[in-house]
């Protein structure tokens, strides 16, 4: 049998909120990695077919659906005594409130992703507060008001989550590679100061996710490699991107901000249908979906040197996401009739017959160009670190873990996003979960592999501008 490392006790319940497929990957890495009372291990989930995988474990199902009107009745049941930890893997539940109310009970919390409530993405009219900046910066307001107290990790799965852990790593490594000091910085001015230093223009988090199955997709099936759900709903938020001090063109369905951070802009347009250009290691260059999410607009707010209103320093930073191909499909049909499927498939480890996800951060604009720092794990090394989930699913549910480890041990540091924690130790409980984890250097540009028969408006004077990332 596998030693695996144990990273402390866990008093108290410990509750998971939410088992889909982030759910049930997380459950096995919490029961190698955490000592805990059994009989306290908590699933809630209104889905009726877990069950039986639960009671077969001895795992209490509570099969409630957390709602606004529930949420504090249900949770408070379950921690009486101002102990355990909240690990919340659910759609349609609000992050924030959940977050305040266990902070208030003094348990610990971790999500990964700023969650609304049921129905906020789809009746939402105001395409500015469906933003992932409005739902962030309402937690770093409860953050600034409630300075200190209970740790509450906000937004750490995959990405957000590990992609901030490896900008850091991925800066270290050219600091190195460029011949400067590669002492990791003691804060976040520091970091800033580094990425500035080093020239380093904005950054892609650039995936290519190739996982396949031998059966074709149905019509009328979205078929996905993780939640379907949250991907319609991210996929259906406004496109959203970090936005650098480099940059001198704005598209014309561009948003900027007066207040907060205003470290990113937003377009009147879907994430899931607005392409950019960018590079993977298997693939090299290709297309990526530019959606939404929260490491865009944390990224660039941490990295940001000077006043938020006027920076001296501030990459641009966004997604740039190519799904599996079944994914692509599912896009494709869902946006072309004007309707979501009625069926959902997320596409698991024993069905999948080759691929890998191939998730990093693409660093670009300094001296050596572009720096790609990810992990390229595949679905059959999968099948041997982890039970439950395919290799999309395992980045996702490995750096909950390390968010778990990093709140365990750093009970106290209130509400901090994945850029504000120790990079080093997270990534050394999540890497032996990654597969290989690589630097990749590339001389590819935007401007490169163009179609040269049909003129674009693009702007050669800076091949990483944001005006030649964008597709037309």
């Amino acid at each position: 049998m596998t030693a695996y490392p144990n990273y402390g006790r866990i008093d108290g319940p410990v509750v998971i909120i939410g088992f889909g497929s982030i759910g049930r990957g997380t459950l096995p890495l919490i029961e190698r990695h955490f000592d805990y009372d059994a009989d306290q291990m908590v699933v809630i989930e209104p889905n009726a077919d877990m069950h039986t995988f639960l009671s077969q474990r001895k795992i209490r199902h509570l099969q409630e659906k957390i709602t606004r009107a529930n949420y504090r009745d249900v949770l408070g049941g379950i921690f009486k005594d101002g102990k355990g930890f909240c690990v919340n893997l659910s759609v349609d539940t609000s992050s924030l409130d959940i977050m305040k109310f266990c902070r208030e009970l003094g348990v610990l919390y971790i999500d990964t992703v700023v969650e609304p409530w049921e129905g906020f993405y789809f009746e939402t009219t105001e395409n500015a507060e469906r933003t992932n900046y409005a739902l962030r910066q309402k937690v770093r307001d409860e953050k600034a008001a409630s300075p200190g107290g209970t740790t509450a990790v906000s937004c750490c799965g995959a990405n957000p989550g590990m992609v901030s852990w490896f900008v850091k790593e991925a800066l270290l490594t050219l600091a190195r590679d460029t011949g400067r000091d590669a002492t990791p910085p003691a804060n976040r001015a520091g970091w800033g100061t580094l990425m500035q230093g080093l020239g380093v223009k904005g950054v892609h988090i650039a995936e290519r996710d190739t996982q396949a199955r031998a059966i074709p997709r149905p019509r009328g099936t979205f078929v996905n490699t993780w939640s379907v759900e949250g991907f319609i709903s991210e996929g259906f938020q406004p496109a959203e991107l970090g936005w650098g001090t480099h940059e001198t063109w704005m598209p014309e369905n561009a948003h900027s901000y007066d207040t907060g951070c205003q470290s990113a802009i937003w377009l009147e347009r879907p994430g899931a249908i607005t392409r950019v250009h960018t590079w993977c290691p298997t693939p090299g260059p290709q297309f990526g979906f530019l959606v939404t999410h929260n490491e865009a607009v944390s990224i660039s707010d941490y990295f940001t040197v000077g006043p938020a209103d006027a920076p001296d320093f501030r990459p641009t930073c966004h997604y740039a996401y190519h799904p599996s191909d079944d994914a692509v499909l599912s896009l494709h049909e869902m946006f072309g009739s004007g309707k979501q499927q009625t069926v959902h498939h997320i596409m698991e480890e024993d069905e999948i017959i080759e691929g890998i996800d191939e998730l990093g951060v693409l660093l670009y604009g300094h001296e050596k160009n572009a720096l790609w720092y990810g992990s390229r794990l595949s679905n059959a090394e999968t099948r041997d670190l982890a039970p439950y989930q395919n290799a999309t699913g395992l980045q996702v549910t490995s750096a909950v873990l390390a968010g778990m480890v990093w709140a365990l041990e750093n009970p106290d540091a209130g509400i901090v996003e994945t850029d504000e924690m120790d990079h080093a130790r997270c990534l050394e409980v999540q890497k032996p979960y990654l597969g290989p984890v690589e630097a990749h250097y590339t001389d590819w540009t935007p401007l490169q592999d163009r179609w040269e028969l049909f003129p674009e408006d693009i702007d050669e004077t800076d091949p990483w501008l944001f005006r030649n990332v964008l597709a037309s």
